[in-house]
């Protein structure tokens, strides 16, 4: 059975390398991303942090804190979704994306948290899935993980 640490550092892995394409799918294809992208990067992010520190600290608390997270990453992304799915909606060019630009983390990091994309454009599909389908599996891999992390019995 696997150790919960190997577990939380599995799922922080993970959510990094998912960041890591993002950054590819929007530097080297010219992906923009929207408002409810950047808002799916805060969240795999915050997934990564809380399991590393559920990792070498406290195994429930981090594990609780990025399934909280990635149950936010499911709704995110089931909106994006849904957007797509409706023709004539978008997050577009609003407040939320006025707001999400201005934030600390935008402003000295524009390459990856910079929201320029519309939501309701359609983009090429990666693997033969829309991206946010793709956020929308790992979201939900990540909290069966750390859902199964909370529930077991050992916590070696």
């Amino acid at each position: 059975m696997i150790p919960t640490r190997s577990l939380l550092l599995s799922v922080a892995v993970a959510c990094v390398a998912l960041i890591g394409a993002a950054l590819y799918l929007q530097h080297a294809m010219d992906m923009l991303p929207c408002p409810l992208c950047v808002i799916q990067r805060y969240l795999f992010l915050a997934i990564a942090v809380f399991c590393v520190i559920g990792a070498y600290g406290a195994p429930k608390a981090g594990a609780g804190l990025a399934l909280l997270s990635a149950i936010g990453g499911l709704g995110t992304a089931g909106r994006h979704l849904w957007i797509l799915a409706h023709p004539g909606l978008s997050c577009g060019i609003d407040p939320m994306e006025t707001m999400l630009n201005k934030v600390p983390t935008a402003t000295y990091l524009p390459f990856l948290f910079r929201a320029d994309g519309m939501c309701e454009d359609a983009l090429a599909p990666v693997l033969g899935m829309s991206v946010p389908q793709w956020a929308f599996v790992w979201f939900g891999l990540c909290a069966l993980a750390l859902l199964w992390a909370l529930v077991r019995r050992r916590h070696a």
